[in-house]
């Protein structure tokens, strides 16, 4: 964005759904600490296990916060957070990029927000319970815009 690199920071729960998103210019210890602040802070309680990539600023961070947070970097267990990248990457192509780190922050909090109400786990329902859970999102929407 405006010729600089920009990290999207993604908390991701166990059914992938996604908590939190920060878009930040920096991938290190402090960015990290910033992070996982903004994302306990949001929690009721906080989690026994946080999945990560290898990057060692996750490591550090965590050590800081909450040393007796089990931390697993194990190649392929953040594949859940990966994957629900994809509709964000999607709706960032059609967007034609952004043009700058604070509309990124702003549209891809929503968006998180959205996706998680209309993205059914299709292949884990039966028809008849995946149109009750459509429609039941459809009426949560018209309640949230007022429509």
């Amino acid at each position: 964005m405006g010729g600089k690199r920009q990290y999207l920071w993604r908390a991701v729960d166990q059914d992938g759904d996604v908590i939190d998103i920060l878009v930040q210019s920096r991938r290190n210890k402090g960015a990290a600490l910033r992070f996982f602040r903004k994302l306990f802070k949001g929690q009721t309680s906080m989690p026994w296990k946080i999945i990560t990539d290898k990057l060692r600023s996750y490591q550090a961070a965590l050590r800081e916060i909450t040393p007796s947070l089990t931390h697993i970097t194990d190649q392929y267990e953040n594949n859940r957070a990966e994957v629900s990248h994809q509709p964000t990457r999607q709706q960032e192509r059609q967007m034609r990029r952004f043009k700058s780190p604070g509309q990124a922050q702003r549209f891809l909090s929503f968006h998180g927000l959205v996706n998680n109400l209309f993205r059914q786990q299709r292949h884990l329902l039966s028809a008849g319970n995946y149109r009750v859970l459509r429609n039941r999102a459809f009426v949560t929407w018209a309640q949230v815009t007022c429509a």
